[in-house]
């Protein structure tokens, strides 16, 4: 398994406020647009992306940390055999991804994912 990128969660009640700070005063592309995610971003200078959300989709919370893999299957194997409860899924996601939530052992909610 391979970790391919983490990307902040910042929870918001109403992320498009979040528009014109990151969007227009700080240049960073709006990335994806789900109404209650605003993930903004810049692949051509940086990996950079941060996401303001008001839920964490599909009715979960918000978690910390997304962190994108190569193999969530695997990767989901492996917080188990650690002894880690899953909290949510594994589930496939309408918007692409296969994902499982898991608590760091400091409490973090960290959303594991693969793009499909």
């Amino acid at each position: 398994m391979i970790v391919k990128r983490i990307v902040a969660n910042l929870a918001a009640p109403e992320p498009a406020r979040a528009r014109e700070f990151y969007g227009e005063i700080l240049g960073l592309d709006l990335v994806m647009d789900h109404g209650w995610i605003l993930t903004f971003g810049n692949d051509e200078r940086m990996k950079v992306q941060m996401s303001i959300a008001s839920e964490g989709g599909s009715g979960t919370p918000v978690p910390d940390l997304s962190i994108e893999v190569d193999d969530v299957d695997e990767a989901l194997e492996r917080i188990r055999r650690g002894g880690f409860p899953v909290e949510y899924g594994p589930a496939d996601e309408p918007w692409g991804v296969r994902r499982f939530f898991v608590r760091d052992p400091l409490g973090r909610l960290l959303n594991i994912l693969q793009h499909r």
